[in-house]
């Protein structure tokens, strides 16, 4: 039995299939992954993310602390905002992706993968003492509930229990608010390419929210969604996902992060990154559809033209664009779009071709 998060036993009373997830026991679905796959795409679903990790940075050199330890310039954000990031090593290995929450240039939150928790809050800690910074940093992850809320219609139905004005916060933006009368950080963001929300508060109500919104959202049509649609919808976004597009033997400029590696500022990794963009990649992450009937899996080798050339780090059945696709790195001359690859799936070779990124992007409003 693996570690649980505070709704574990709601998703038994839902049905759940439970399975072990990185040493969380965790719900892959609740009816079918594609039935919940297309509810986030058409309507609006929930996910429990609690086992995700959250620390708090604050007093006088927290600005300091968050901007030598991540990639991104936090320089250039405001109170409200938050930002993409990764946490590397000297190598400028990936030790992690995560999101930055500025409150005040004294007060941040850090959102890590749920995998990495003891490793990353390990690296804020070892940064921390190695420069100096005076500042609180704390691993609150235990006691504090994640729930998302994704889909077309997820700001109509968390108005329902919420005191915030959610139109009024923009991609990307937080606000401190209410839901059913206690404290929330309020985030519009997520990990399936559709619009919707990220709720952070006391684990202690972790239920409370969640039963609230299935019955808030029952008319509308909400589903619980498990691990299988996150997975399915992250991909067909071409989202990263930690253990399969990056961890400490990629770097962010292999992942496709360079747009949130900023070079220009001094960050742990930063001279090994600014070497191997000099010297130029020997390999790159990109997307390909299967032009065969075949699903290509994580860890499955990549061919061009008879001989070996990369990787597929994922692979799935798009329930959006009913085609099999997947991400995978490749060696950087056979990297071109349109490039004719094949994918060895259980000792024979199928088709496949690269294709432009993502493989599916929402219509803005």
């Amino acid at each position: 039995m693996g570690s649980k998060t505070p709704l574990f036993e709601e998703h038994k009373k839902l049905g759940a299939k439970i399975i072990d997830f990185l040493g969380w026991d965790m719900p892959v679905y609740y009816s079918s992954v594609i039935d919940e796959h297309n509810a986030t795409r058409s309507k609006v679903t929930v996910f429990d993310t609690c086992h995700m990790g959250e620390f708090r940075v604050e007093g006088k050199h927290a600005f300091d602390l968050v901007q030598k330890a991540v990639t991104r310039d936090i320089s250039k954000l405001k109170s409200g905002q938050m930002a993409l990031g990764c946490l590397c090593n000297e190598r400028g290995g990936v030790l992690d992706d995560l999101t930055v929450y500025r409150f005040s240039d004294e007060k941040y939150m850090v959102v890590v993968n749920a995998s990495t928790i003891e490793k990353d809050f390990l690296q804020f800690r070892k940064v921390k003492e190695q420069f100096g910074f005076h500042c609180k940093l704390t691993n609150e992850s235990s006691t504090t509930a994640k729930i998302d809320v994704q889909g077309p219609i997820a700001e109509k139905i968390l108005q329902k229990i919420s005191n915030a004005k959610l139109d009024g916060i923009k991609f990307y933006n937080f606000v401190e608010g209410k839901i059913l009368g206690f404290n929330v950080v309020i985030s519009r963001s997520g990990y399936t390419g559709e619009d919707g929300f990220e709720l952070y508060f006391s684990s202690s109500k972790a239920a409370v929210v969640w039963n609230a919104l299935l019955e808030k959202g029952k008319e509308a049509g909400i589903k619980p969604a498990g691990l299988g649609a996150r997975d399915t919808l992250r991909l067909e976004s071409a989202f990263n996902l930690y253990g399969s597009e990056m961890d400490e033997s990629r770097t962010p400029i292999e992942c496709r992060y360079a747009w949130v590696t900023d070079l220009g500022k001094d960050f742990i990794g930063r001279d090994a990154l600014l070497k191997q963009k000099n010297v130029g990649l020997k390999e790159k992450l990109v997307g390909f559809e299967m032009t065969d009937k075949a699903i290509a899996r994580h860890g499955y080798k990549i061919f061009v033209e008879g001989r070996e050339a990369g990787v597929v780090t994922s692979g799935s059945f798009s329930p959006t664009l009913k085609k099999n696709i997947g991400l995978g790195y490749i060696k950087a001359e056979f990297s071109d779009i349109g490039t004719n690859i094949e994918v060895e799936v259980r000792e024979k070779k199928f088709n496949a071709r690269i294709v432009r990124l993502p493989f599916y992007s929402r219509e803005k409003k």
